[in-house]
């Protein structure tokens, strides 16, 4: 055979070579040794808090470098507390996550059958992260992957080219190869990433990419977690204080500029306080961001997602909605990709603002007379990745709870459901399905694998042919 020239190597070419054969050499550790010990698991875990502590500041700066201006306070409490903590609350929980499972006591166990359910590795777990944090949502995954005995490869994403770089030249340093791998978006390198034969793949981001990632691996019966968006609504209640509401949704919607797939999307509060409302973000978001130059508030990722929320922002404008700049200055910057934070009032239903995930500092709010607009609205959606009902009320939340669906809630606050290490994450229906973080985690990285024992007499021989009375008798009791 002759060698292929070089000129016909083209780099897609390259990147699906060390695909596979990093898949190959990380299938091949894990046959060769399918069941790390709880101490190789907490060395793996250990590692990984490691390269965040050593590379702490230097993960701050390619992230911002990524982005173009990335809030560094945003950055440690979202992406480096968030993951050091998760590994601290793994390590207390891991053995006892590890042991088997008893499971059945009924008439059986009088002979001594038993039954149990062995959780054991998977193998090698692929997961595709997106650029809006994605220290976080790589790491974060990669715990719960670890914590359950498996490999890892990591593809990041276009967006996040510095810090790609960072992970791919510092990750060898803590982890060899066939342990984890991570992996630059370079053009088509999404698509090779999802047709391998993973044991278990991992998506965060778009529901239509989504869709095809699901596609790819059905090829190969992969399973799949899929952690998409949606338009996670904002419930304040007639009870609730309208100011601490305003407060807490507000800094939620203004974090990572709104980049964040369980912010609050739209916000519906009561008809006769929308004045208020309206006043008091006024109030807030200044004193929190003078002006849109401000460190502390970030830019849009790129010129793609910048033109899209401004232009979503000026077509509800043209068709009669009102924006409320809640900063002095610019409404927009292009130079910067920085978008002031705005209210968004009387937007028209079907405007790109109200049909589609905005990913921006836009909150359009809609008002209510009855609480039963808002249910009704919601469920005649998609379901939404998060919900955020505010009131002291706990029949009505209690209600809210049992009449909309989504993947999580946080109560009286927006988010912070999501940093709950002993809660699951995960989305429903349009949102996503399956679940990560903490022990649903380990479980989802895992083969909960049942194993029953048999008995040294086993009741069955009462039912072997040929059948006669006896086994009448037998089936007649067990089946009264």
């Amino acid at each position: 055979m002759s060698a292929i020239p070089l000129h016909s190597v083209t780099p897609i070419d390259v990147t699906r070579t060390a695909l596979k054969e990093t898949l190959k050499l990380q299938r091949s550790a894990y046959l060769a040794h399918p069941y790390p010990s709880f101490a190789e698991r907490k060395a793996d875990l250990l590692a990984l808090k490691a390269f965040i502590r050593d590379n702490r500041d230097a993960i701050v700066d390619a992230i911002s470098a990524d982005y173009g201006n990335r809030s560094r306070h945003e950055t440690l409490f979202a992406e480096i507390f968030g993951v050091m903590d998760g590994v601290d609350h793994t390590l207390k929980h891991l053995k006892k996550w590890m042991k088997p499972q008893r499971r059945g006591v009924d008439w059986r166990n009088f002979f001594g059958a038993r039954n149990r359910v062995i959780p054991q590795p998977l193998g090698v777990v692929g997961s595709i992260v997106p650029w809006n944090f994605p220290i976080n949502l790589s790491f974060n995954g990669l715990i719960a992957t670890f914590a359950a005995g498996n490999r890892a490869m990591v593809k990041m994403s276009e967006n996040s080219r510095h810090l790609a770089k960072l992970l791919i030249d510092k990750c060898p340093a803590y982890f060899p190869r066939e342990k984890l791998a991570f992996f630059d978006e370079t053009g088509g390198v999404g698509i090779e990433f999802s047709q391998l034969k993973f044991d278990h793949l991992l998506f965060t981001g778009s529901g239509q990419t989504g869709r095809a990632v699901m596609a790819a691996a059905a090829t190969n019966l992969c399973p799949v977690t899929l952690e998409l968006g949606g338009k996670s609504p904002a419930i304040i209640c007639d009870d609730f204080p309208l100011r601490k509401a305003a407060e807490r949704l507000l800094f939620v919607k203004c974090f990572n500029a709104g980049q964040i797939c369980t912010t609050v999307d739209h916000v519906y509060v009561p008809k006769t306080k929308i004045a208020d409302f309206v006043a008091m973000a006024k109030e807030i978001v200044v004193a929190r961001y003078p002006r849109l130059d401000s460190p502390d508030f970030t830019a849009m990722i790129d010129e793609r997602a910048f033109n899209r929320v401004v232009a979503a922002m000026e077509e509800a404008e043209q068709r009669g909605a009102k924006l409320v700049q809640l900063i002095p200055g610019k409404k927009w910057d292009a130079a910067t990709h920085k978008i002031a934070p705005h209210l968004v009032l009387n937007a028209p239903a079907d405007c790109s603002l109200l049909t589609r995930e905005i990913f921006g500092p836009v909150l359009p709010v809609i008002a209510f007379n009855a609480i039963e607009e808002p249910i009704e609205t919601i469920n005649d959606g998609p379901r939404p990745l998060a919900l955020y009902p505010f009131s002291n009320n706990k029949r009505l939340v209690h209600d809210l709870l049992h009449k909309v669906m989504s993947g999580g809630v946080s109560v009286n606050d927006g988010l912070f459901h999501v940093g709950q290490h002993d809660l699951p994450f995960g989305g429903v229906g349009d949102s996503g399905m399956g679940h990560y973080h903490g022990y649903e985690g380990f479980v989802t990285f895992s083969k909960m694998r049942p194993v029953f024992y048999q008995a040294p007499f086993s009741a069955v021989k009462f039912l072997w042919p040929p059948y006669g009375k006896f086994a009448d008798w037998y089936l007649n009791f067990l089946t009264k």
